[in-house]
């Protein structure tokens, strides 16, 4: 890969542009049976997980057992956070769906 360079304005007004060495890389994924672990270890319920992240605790459960792919959105972002993937959590989050129907309702009453 390319190394990154950090950018600037030299003391002549031209582009400068330093490499930086690629980041290290981080320690494997986890399996999810590591990741169940990890959770124990904090005094995380998957209960509590998905009230973190405004999902039902049958979506962390299907992450946890590799029937979710986790490709966008908070199964992404619960994926990262778990370490079952690398990435960054990008998405911001989502309403539970009954907080969704009660944002939803008090729109359309007002």
């Amino acid at each position: 890969m390319t190394p990154s360079l950090i950018c600037g304005i030299g003391p002549l007004g031209f582009a400068m542009g330093t490499p930086q060495p690629e980041p290290a890389q981080t320690a494997t994924e986890r399996t999810p049976d590591e990741a169940r672990q990890w959770m124990d270890e904090q005094g995380l319920s998957q209960a509590e997980l998905a009230r973190q992240f405004g999902v039902s605790a049958s979506l962390v459960d299907a992450i946890l057992r590799g029937t979710k792919p986790c490709k966008r959105g908070a199964s992404h972002n619960i994926a990262v956070y778990l370490g079952l993937k690398r990435g960054q959590a990008v998405a911001k989050r989502q309403p539970f769906p009954a907080q969704r129907a009660a944002a939803q309702h008090a729109g359309a009453a007002a």
